[in-house]
């Protein structure tokens, strides 16, 4: 039995009341025992003096094996992206660099204060992901990208309806639940254009059956939508023909969906992952958050890929996702108060989490974040309410110490269990064996 008391913080429960508390939580094998609590003794104290303490954030789409090609596919849209970029690095990934770049993306979150994420990977090395993860203390649902249909108007290529499966599958038995619960498996058919009515139906079926986590793309680019539109219909529609909308489903972007699949979307209890940044540098456009969640519709946030935002800082993704929708829907529509909620309860309500994690309560999972208050960009504080600080005024290098499943993975804004610096090397040399891999014109368009 080992125990852990944080003592003297500001404590953002995210609980229903939204209450704020300021004193002490005590956890014992990775689960909140007593908050507040008098207890003043623990095998490990922590100070949080000064600081903020809230439940760590919940990332509800992200692309790890992607951090990789950081910096490579700038200023182009979706479809450009993927065909001149995107896709042809995923086909040369081998698992060391799905796994070098699975840490880096872990690392960079971590230190954002994000303590879960829902990712979909590749169609290949997806067990890489799923060792850096557990290896970092890192909670996931992460996901075998799928595909059995080619897409028009990229390269982007499939396998055979089977394989695909049986890969999920297998990944499914070897990881679902594994490391004290803190990894998960989700079915990621890559989107409506990637994949057979036949495929679709047989994740549907299986992710019921099986009570997983399925996670793809919908609205995402207009013309993509328009294409897809003259083939049968929406992609929403088309999804509820195909069994697959309902609590277990995450859909990102959401961006060109009509109010009638909004509608589909709330009745259907499926959860939509906010992507602003990356939506922004795309130029996808901007999704209608305001008015879903006027429908009822859980709304989450995710950072997306790193090659189309250039990070994965829950900070940068919490105060684009305030901002941006005020000028179409006036200055109260998106509150720090609803954005801290989606990227916490509304994050674990999402990734099927939600009794777990997402809130600071008594018997949920001991992920938290403590937040230094004591800088510049954050003062005055005494008129101000740190739910709005933490949105609008703090930034990802003001996380102190980070805590998973009851360990200490970040203190002092320092990784506790792994060298960062390895990691950054790696990644390095990882990107350099990948561009090796490239075909020639495509190597010497990337690198000049």
């Amino acid at each position: 039995m080992s125990t852990l008391l944080i003592k003297n913080g500001t404590i953002l429960t995210m609980n229903p009341a939204m209450d704020i508390i300021h004193g002490d939580i005590f956890i014992e094998d990775g689960v909140i025992v007593e908050i507040p609590t008098v207890k003043d003794q623990a095998d490990q104290v922590i100070d949080a003096s000064g600081k903020l303490v809230l439940p760590g954030f919940v990332q509800v789409h992200v692309h790890l094996n992607q951090t990789l090609f950081r910096g490579t596919a700038d200023d182009m849209d979706v479809v450009d992206w993927l065909k001149r970029r995107i896709w042809p690095f995923e086909q040369v990934h081998s698992y060391e660099s799905v796994y070098a770049s699975a840490r880096l993306s872990i690392l960079e979150m971590i230190r954002s204060g994000t303590t879960t994420a829902v990712t979909m990977e590749t169609l290949n090395h997806t067990e890489a992901a799923f060792q850096a993860a557990d290896e970092m203390g890192f909670r996931a649902v992460i996901g075998n990208a799928i595909m059995d249909r080619w897409e028009a108007g990229t390269e982007m290529k499939g396998e055979d309806t089977q394989t695909a499966l049986e890969k999920s599958m297998q990944l499914l038995r070897e990881f679902h639940g594994k490391a004290n619960g803190r990894l998960h498996y989700g079915f990621c058919p890559r989107g409506t254009r990637n994949a057979t009515d036949e495929l679709w139906q047989e994740v549907a079926k299986i992710a019921r059956e099986e009570h997983v986590l399925v996670h793809s793309h919908a609205g995402e680019n207009k013309e993509q939508t328009q294409r897809l539109s003259a083939y049968g219909g929406s992609e929403v529609e088309y999804l509820n023909k195909m069994g697959v909308l309902g609590p277990n489903l995450v859909i990102a972007h959401a961006i060109w969906l009509t109010d009638e699949e909004h509608d589909l979307l709330a009745d259907s209890g499926t959860h939509v992952a906010h992507c602003p940044s990356a939506n922004f540098k795309l130029a996808s456009g901007i999704a209608p958050i305001p008015a879903m969640l006027a429908k009822g519709i859980n709304v989450a946030i995710g950072a997306d890929g790193a090659p189309c935002n250039n990070n994965l800082d829950a900070f940068v993704e919490m105060r684009r996702a305030a901002l941006i929708h005020k000028p179409r829907f006036g200055p109260r529509s998106m509150s720090a108060e609803k954005v801290l909620q989606m990227m916490t309860m509304g994050g674990a309500r999402a990734a099927g989490l939600d009794r777990e994690i997402g809130s600071l309560e008594q018997g949920k999972k001991a992920d938290l974040v403590l937040i230094d208050q004591d800088v510049p960009h954050a003062y005055p504080t005494i008129a101000s309410s740190p739910v709005v600080r933490v949105v609008y005024e703090h930034q990802s290098r003001d996380v102190d110490t980070v805590i998973i499943d009851g360990e200490v993975v970040l203190q002092n804004g320092k990784p506790v269990h792994f060298d960062e610096m390895d990691i950054l090397s790696q990644s390095n040399a990882a990107l350099s064996d990948l561009l090796n891999r490239l075909s020639e014109p495509l190597r010497s368009e990337v690198i000049g």
